[in-house]
């Protein structure tokens, strides 16, 4: 069974060399987070709350940043496998992560 939550981040970045990314700009991103395992004693897979924390405790160093200064090159891909990362120690069931930079463009990086 699968359970998911969502959240949301505001950042600056910049894009070294890149044609048009390569000055200072802002998204909105959509931060997704789904976790794969059964049901425990509770019921549940994993408790929303604590999931939301974990989510919400690992964006908190780059919400309202510029990535630049957290992240080398900060690509949407670069920053799903920071955040990815971020999670490993925290998430014991198989997880994945997708992060919408904007709307319509997405990165996703995760074991299901």
């Amino acid at each position: 069974m699968r359970l998911g939550v969502v959240e949301y981040m505001d950042a600056a970045h910049y894009l070294p060399g890149h044609e048009t990314c390569g000055k200072v700009h802002g998204h909105t991103y959509r931060v997704e987070l789904v976790v794969e395992g059964e049901k425990g004693e509770t019921g549940m897979v994993m408790d929303f709350y604590e999931m939301k924390s974990i989510l919400k405790k690992a964006l908190s160093e780059y919400d309202h940043r510029c990535l630049n200064e957290v992240v080398d090159y900060p690509s949407v891909e670069n920053l799903c496998e920071a955040i990815y990362n971020k999670l490993l120690g925290e998430i014991t069931l198989p997880f994945k992560v997708r992060i919408w930079e904007g709307k319509g463009k997405w990165c996703e990086l995760g074991d299901l």
